[in-house]
Order: C-alpha cells, then sequence, then structure tokens
C-alpha cells in the first residue's frame, strides 16, 4: 500500500521510513513534486497535523499521513509547544531554538519536559489520530550529533543519554514520533 507522508523535512522523512521498514511504501512530498509550505496556524498539534493531512489529501484524493510535534517543558508552560519549530523565528534554525530554551532554563530546577507527535491518517477518506508521547528532561548543555531538532538536548526518562547520542533503533523504539507512527501502523495493517 502507497501512503503519502506530508513533510518537507527529509529528516522526519528518514525517521518515519525506519520505523515503517517495509510495511508500506512511504511517498514524499518531493516524489509527487509538492513544493509549498504547508501552513501550521492552529495553537494544537491535533489541528496541524490534520491542516498538512487535509491539504494533501484534498489535492492527491490518496491515502496521506502527517504528523506535528512538540516540545513542551513544564517550566517554561509548556513552551514551545505547537510553536517548536518556530520558537526563535521563522526561519526554524534548530540551534537558535536550543539556544533559547536553554536560556529561559538558566535560573530555573524544573529541567522536566516532555516530546509529543500527534499523527493524522486520512486513509479511505477517514480521518484519525495517534498520540505519541515521552518525558525526560532538558539537559544543561547539547551533547551528541545525531538526530534533529531538539534531540541534542532531551533526555529521555530512564536514560543517560540524549536523543542525539543514540543510535536511530535506540531512539525509534521510545520516541514520541515512534510511538505515534506505530499506532497508526498497527491500524492500518488491522485494516488492510
Amino acid at each position: 500500500m502507497q501512503l503519502i507522508f506530508a513533510t518537507n523535512n527529509p529528516k522526519k522523512l528518514e525517521e518515519v521510513q525506519q520505523l515503517i521498514g517495509h510495511k508500506f511504501d512511504i511517498i514524499s512530498l518531493q516524489q509527487i513534486g509538492f513544493q509549498e509550505d504547508i501552513p501550521e496556524p492552529f495553537d494544537t498539534l491535533e489541528a496541524n497535523a490534520l491542516q498538512k493531512a487535509r491539504t494533501i489529501h484534498e489535492r492527491y484524493q490518496l491515502n496521506c499521513f502527517a504528523e506535528d510535534t512538540g516540545l513542551e517543558v513544564f517550566a517554561l508552560n509548556g513552551e514551545p509547544g505547537v510553536r517548536s519549530a518556530r520558537y526563535a523565528g521563522e526561519e526554524k534554525s534548530s540551534e537558535a531554538n536550543m539556544a533559547l530554551v536553554l536560556k529561559k532554563l538558566a535560573d530555573k530546577n524544573n529541567r522536566k519536559a516532555r516530546f509529543r507527535t500527534v499523527a493524522a491518517l486520512i486513509f479511505n477518506g477517514q480521518e484519525y489520530l495517534f498520540e505519541g508521547k515521552v518525558d525526560g528532561q532538558i539537559l544543561l548543555t547539547k551533547r551528541g550529533e545525531k538526530g534533529f531538532g531538539y534531540d541534542p538536548i532531551f533526555e529521555p526518562m530512564g536514560f543517560q543519554q540524549s536523543f542525539a547520542e543514540m543510535d536511530a533503533a535506540t531512539k525509534n523504539s521510545i520516541s514520541h514520533r515512534g510511538r505515534a507512527i506505530e499506532k497508526l501502523v498497527a491500524f492500518l495493517l488491522k485494516k488492510t
């Protein structure tokens, strides 16, 4: 079965392809010639994920899914949350975003945080949502070179490594995105 993944982020595409393996044929927006940036104007991950999936489904009438992810830092009242990609500005700089989080936490003892992903699937014209979460903490400094986004400053609970220090298989087995996509895949395997 073919599924369009509504993302222009090559790192997310790579991560999701590793998660899904050969169960489904994942088609990228680049492969279908869709180059536009889909707006994410809403204040919930659910609404933004649905917006992306609906945009692609309306244009191509094919089964597709999208996801939206947020880092929620408890001492920052849940920021950056739905604004995670653009926290430090519209240029979506991971370095600037991490620097801003670390700066805002400089005088705080509570470094608890969680990643939350919502995947929106449109399958045979019906909409479905799947959520994945992982609790952890924000480190004092960046560690590791792997992954992307906030991975170098996030250490999942029960581990002594940041996401950016983990190999892909370990990260995918415990990550927010991994958990959401696992639910989506299990749902599709039952349906097909």
